[in-house]
């Protein structure tokens, strides 16, 4: 006779879970969710790729730069990208809706290409330095920080070896 009366008031109760996907539904707060790439902070050092759980973060060379591509899929939402990114171009947003059909798997991507610069120096093609990464660790942007972030990574290093007279320097 108990389960009886727990079963009556149970039915009067009404159902105790979320009513979601017919009803309205809420997010915890710091849920893990969709990644969020930001190409114009990205400094191309691939360490979200190199710290990737699930293998899901991915950079190729393109004519145009630095390629990135980050599949739902397989990533397991672990934060460990985020976390790793120093110029902070990954961010794991709260959005949470990634159900979609079977043939969509592959068109669940997250995209952006960190483009090339040409050296104001030689003209060579380069990763510029994330304005973030430059204002994080040095503070501001200097004229000469700003001069030396047009130049690629071998004539930032002659014109550097040439300002400390080193023998050599400007080859």
């Amino acid at each position: 006779m108990n389960f009886i009366r727990i079963l009556f008031r149970n039915l009067l109760k009404g159902p105790s879970t979320d009513p979601f996907p017919f009803g309205e539904t809420f997010t915890p707060k710091g849920l893990r969710g969709r990644i969020d790439f930001d190409q114009s902070k990205c400094s191309g050092c691939r360490m979200c790729e190199h710290v990737c759980a699930g293998g899901a973060i991915r950079f190729d060379d393109s004519p145009e730069g630095l390629q990135f591509t980050l599949w739902h899929n397989s990533c397991t939402f672990c934060g460990l990208c985020e976390h790793y990114c120093i110029p902070r171009a990954i961010h794991l947003t709260e959005d949470w809706h990634l159900a979609h059909k079977q043939e969509d798997k592959y068109r669940m991507i997250e995209q952006g290409t960190v483009a090339y610069r040409a050296c104001a120096s030689c003209g060579g093609r380069f990763i510029p330095p994330s304005a973030t990464l430059l204002e994080k660790v040095y503070g501001g942007g200097s004229d000469a920080l700003v001069e030396l972030s047009r130049l690629c990574p071998d004539c930032r290093r002659s014109r550097s070896a040439a300002r400390l007279n080193v023998p050599g320097a400007g080859l």
